[in-house]
């Protein structure tokens, strides 16, 4: 084996190393943005969940934040009746127990969601940040396989052109060039021959022809140079 195909079998073996070993990492990278955006679906879900329970616990604290005023202002009311004749003191100071019960219940209430919607509120920023994670994460694993089908191609473009250059037996080709050559020369040598053969072959008749062939040409031409000369003068002398 030449050493030109020798190097370029070389190069073939390590391209193709090169292609095997990209090929799994496709896979796997593929695979791993298709569960990554999997868990993103996930996660979105479970953040819109936690924010709308986030948002009804706010809704609730500002309710019974609400109601709890409401009542304390319903206890002032009726003491005041009271105080003014309009309602017996008994019965204003039994309502306007009740009322300040309600109140107190619904502050307590309050207070036990105030708590929850704090765990609700540090919930949704760690799944914020999840969120932001899978992101970032999923756009660079798809930079990444791009840069790694970049690579197959154009490993798999090089291990095709050493593939071709390696099948291709420079000896080979140089004998084809020579034998064609050498076959041309002697088509030439040929040819010679024949035409020398040819002019060999020629009688002393024929030589002589050939002279006085061309003799008798020159005396034509010079007969019709006379003659339009003579015309010429006849010409003039009319």
């Amino acid at each position: 084996m030449s050493l030109f195909k020798r190097l370029f079998t070389i190069g073939k073996a390590e391209t193709n190393a090169i292609v095997d070993k990209l090929e799994d990492p496709i896979k796997m990278t593929e695979q791993g943005i298709r569960d990554m955006k999997k868990d993103l679906e996930n996660s979105l879900k479970a953040l819109a969940e936690v924010k709308a329970l986030e948002i009804r616990s706010k809704n609730e604290i500002r309710k019974d934040a609400q109601r709890a005023e409401d009542y304390e202002k319903k206890a002032i009311l009726l003491l005041k009746k009271a105080a003014d004749g309009q309602l017996a003191s008994d019965e204003a100071d039994r309502l306007a127990s009740e009322a300040l019960q309600k109140k107190a219940a619904c502050e307590e209430h309050v207070e036990r969601t105030s708590k929850e919607q704090l765990l609700l509120s540090q919930n949704v920023s760690k799944l914020e940040g999840n969120v932001k994670e899978l992101r970032s994460n999923i756009n660079s694993w798809e930079n990444e396989l791009k840069t790694l089908k970049a690579r197959v191609k154009v490993a798999s473009a090089t291990k095709n052109l050493n593939r071709q250059i390696s099948e291709i037996d420079s000896s080979n080709t140089i004998s084809l060039l020579e034998k064609m050559k050498e076959k041309v020369e002697q088509e030439e040598a040929l040819s010679d021959a024949y035409g020398s053969i040819a002019n060999k072959g020629k009688s002393i008749d024929d030589e002589i022809n050939s002279v006085l062939q061309d003799s008798t040409n020159d005396k034509v031409s010079d007969n019709l140079a006379e003659l339009k000369a003579k015309i010429a003068s006849k010409n003039k002398d009319n």
